[in-house]
């Protein structure tokens, strides 16, 4: 682990993880271009580095390699056990060439973007950027692939009787979520604790067969819950 005392306040600060050393210094140095506002507070090689950097430094953003120090795929894992320790954790995966199945396992990973290394670089600055203000980075290519990869689940809207698997006020919850919400704005919303909304999120995701809040959002448009004319982040 290679851990860096250069974080400046006005700066997102940015965690890298990637197969080796060398790597992580080469996406370090691109990122710490002269003004371009990141600061790689930590660099780290293998899962295990990933949860304690995190707990260490709390970077604002997660830069993950499909491929760690683990093994083929461990980014995907690292990105999943980041997400379930520290929920607030925003990680971007680095793919080597985007495929369908790789974009959906990144998002049910918990990614809350998408980079490819077959991208120009510029636009990492920008994916950045967007997922530290809280935002989804995808394309409507991968929206697609998202929406595809739901037809095969095997749960309704309606359960084989006809009846709504969801109550009233979940079907308002899935449509928060769906405009983006947070927790803490859906429980001003529909006046819960953040702590029923999270309760609320689980038991939803159980009764569709969904593992996170981009899925559950895909699954209600691809149902007809919701426009498919929502807004991406990409322009």
């Amino acid at each position: 682990m290679i851990a860096r005392d250069n974080q400046r306040e006005s700066v997102i600060s940015v965690l890298v993880a990637e197969s080796c050393a060398m790597n992580c210094e080469l996406m370090a140095t691109a990122l710490e271009r002269d003004r371009s506002g990141f600061a790689v507070v930590a660099s780290v090689t293998d899962i295990n580095d990933v949860l304690s950097s995190y707990l260490a430094v709390s970077p604002d953003v997660c830069i993950v390699g499909a491929n760690l120090k683990d093994g083929v795929s461990s980014g995907f894992k690292a990105t999943q056990e980041l997400r379930t320790q520290f929920p607030e954790a925003r990680v971007i995966l680095l793919l080597d060439m985007e495929q369908s199945q790789a974009v959906v396992d990144a998002f049910r990973a918990g990614a809350a973007g998408i980079f490819s290394r077959e991208e120009p670089f510029e636009v990492l600055f920008k994916c950045i950027q967007r997922v530290h203000e809280g935002q989804l980075w995808l394309s409507n290519r991968q929206i697609q692939y998202l929406v595809d990869s739901l037809k095969d689940f095997p749960s309704p809207i309606t359960d084989a009787r006809g009846a709504q698997l969801l109550t009233k006020r979940e079907q308002g919850l899935v449509h928060l979520v769906a405009e983006g919400r947070t927790n803490k704005e859906i429980s001003r919303e529909l006046s819960l604790s953040e702590h029923t909304v999270r309760n609320y999120l689980f038991r939803i995701f159980n009764k569709l067969g969904t593992s996170n809040r981009l899925e559950l959002a895909l699954y209600a448009i691809n149902h007809g819950q919701i426009s498919r004319e929502a807004p991406t982040d990409r322009g």
